[in-house]
């Protein structure tokens, strides 16, 4: 046989192969539509629900709360890991802690002269890191926002590490901040990255935004529908977000879900039963305007940081570590005055960091804390400070967040109110630690203009929803009160719909 016959019946063989190959796949791609995909079709088409919204929602909501879930537990790890390393062990400060977060033990010597290098260095390396992604400053809810409103929902990569960093160094070297507002940032730049992978329309990038805020929230300050509602609120200053509610809330789960399954799950802030007593509701009410002067205060205080800060002929990223010293200079004159006052060694009163610590020492006291007066000039001289403090670190630009010591100056102004009423009207069922929860609500929910999610979340920081009629009563008039007021620039009205004329 010729070499050009011989490659002809090759050739043909060969051709006969691929002939039956492709028979062969479309016949198994006919079998596995017939089999598989016509059933499935017929039944989504025949129910009663649309199935295909609900697995779409459900796997997005999936993989952005697990990734969301995922890395706020590596933040929360990182932080404490790093911070047990500088605050505890370099510095020797110990920060007060609440009910719900880890304990440690008490550091052998308080070093007070690392205290300002400490903090230096840390906005110093934070401020660095936001050079390359400068939509990391400060907070994280109002760079969110902004993505949200005037980005169409993009967030770049770069956000997502640059933030994590920016946060680990501000926060873990005693930064006046919480863990939530860069989460909030961390987790929505992980709902748009999520968002471009899986190649979703704007309006679903927008909602992946949203969800991936609330997962993070959720994997940080375990409150799943606190934080749910939180988002959707705060787009807007006069509505909420519907569309973006339900995945929120499935993404904030799944979020939670894992968090807990890293961390045991357990009420943040330890608290007495305090029963519901109607005669008591005037004082919620005044409450709540005290509270909302406050909030009136620290805003004027962190503006008037904000624009000094600015005003400094210096490049950005230098900023937060000038803060950084302002910081441990306060704090350091302020604790040993109260330390000298107080009586007792220096110890962490709660400027640095986000201030659970001594919202838990209002509600239930502590040993070396004063009686009588003496208790209520604390807490309200103590509220003043946190927000001169909070003021340093986040009005600097540094990445720290404004939602816990929001929180913390509620509770301060709760605790030092309660105390007076008690004093006042001598009255034993007056427990100051109701009116530290309902004061935190307040005052974050009154600025934040989220009266709602304020509401839930105080419930679910304190397990319990024996003051959800007096928090409702101070959040409606706190939200009143302070509607002219608002913590993040980048909210917006909500769209309105205009009637048709002649309507």
């Amino acid at each position: 046989m010729s070499c050009s016959l011989r490659a002809r019946v090759a050739f043909a063989r060969g051709h006969d192969r691929m002939i039956d190959r492709r028979s062969f796949k479309r016949f198994w791609l006919e079998a596995r539509r017939r089999l598989f995909q016509e059933p499935v079709d017929v039944a989504l088409d025949s129910s009663p629900v649309d199935l295909r919204i609900v697995g779409r929602t459900l796997f997005h909501a999936v993989v952005v709360g697990a990734a969301a879930g995922l890395v706020g537990v590596l933040f929360v790890r990182a932080l404490d890991s790093l911070q047990l390393v500088l605050l505890h062990g370099l510095v020797g400060y110990v920060p007060l802690r609440a009910n719900g977060e880890d304990a440690v033990k008490a550091a052998a010597h308080f070093r007070w002269w690392l205290v300002v290098p400490v903090l230096f260095a840390g906005g110093l390396l934070s401020g660095l890191i936001m050079r390359w992604a400068p939509e990391t400053r400060g907070g994280g809810a109002d760079a969110t926002l902004e993505a949200y409103h005037s980005g169409q929902g993009h967030v770049r990569n770069r956000v997502l590490p640059a933030k994590f960093l920016a946060s680990l160094f501000t926060l873990s070297s005693g930064g006046a901040g919480g863990r939530e507002g860069p989460t909030i940032q961390i987790g929505g730049a992980i709902g748009a990255l999520a968002s471009r992978l899986l190649k979703v329309n704007a309006r679903e990038r927008h909602i992946l935004l949203l969800a991936g805020a609330a997962a993070g929230i959720s994997a940080v300050f375990r409150t799943p529908l606190g934080a749910a509602l939180l988002v959707v609120e705060l787009v807007y200053d006069d509505g909420f977000e519907n569309d973006a509610l339900v995945p929120s809330v499935l993404a904030s789960v799944v979020s939670y879900a894992i968090a807990t399954t890293v961390h045991p799950e357990g009420v943040l802030l330890a608290h007495n039963r305090y029963p519901f007593i109607p005669a008591h509701l005037p004082l919620y009410g005044a409450l709540a305007i005290f509270t909302s002067l406050g909030a009136v205060l620290f805003l004027s205080l962190y503006e008037t940081s904000k624009s000094f800060f600015k005003g400094l002929k210096v490049p950005d990223h230098y900023r937060p570590a000038i803060g950084a010293a302002f910081l441990g200079l306060f704090t350091l004159a302020l604790v040993f005055a109260l330390s000298k006052a107080l009586n007792v060694p220096m110890r962490g009163f709660g400027l640095l960091g986000g201030g659970y610590g001594l919202v838990q020492v209002a509600i239930t006291n502590a040993p070396w804390l004063g009686k009588g007066w003496v208790a209520v000039a604390f807490f309200a001289g103590m509220m003043v400070a946190k927000a001169i403090a909070t003021s340093f670190t986040v009005g600097s630009g540094g990445s720290a967040g404004d939602f816990a010591p929001s929180m913390a100056m509620g509770g301060l102004i709760g605790g030092a109110f309660g105390r007076a009423a008690r004093l006042i009207f001598d009255d034993p069922r007056i427990d100051p630690g109701a009116f530290v929860l309902v004061g935190m609500g307040a005052f974050y929910g009154g600025i934040a203009h989220v009266p709602l999610a304020a509401l839930v979340m105080v419930c679910e920081i304190a397990g319990t929803y024996d003051l959800l009629v007096p928090a409702m009563l101070a959040q409606g008039i706190a939200f009143i009160a302070l509607r002219q007021h608002s913590l993040y620039h980048s909210q917006r009205k909500m769209p309105r719909v205009q009637p048709p004329p002649g309507s």
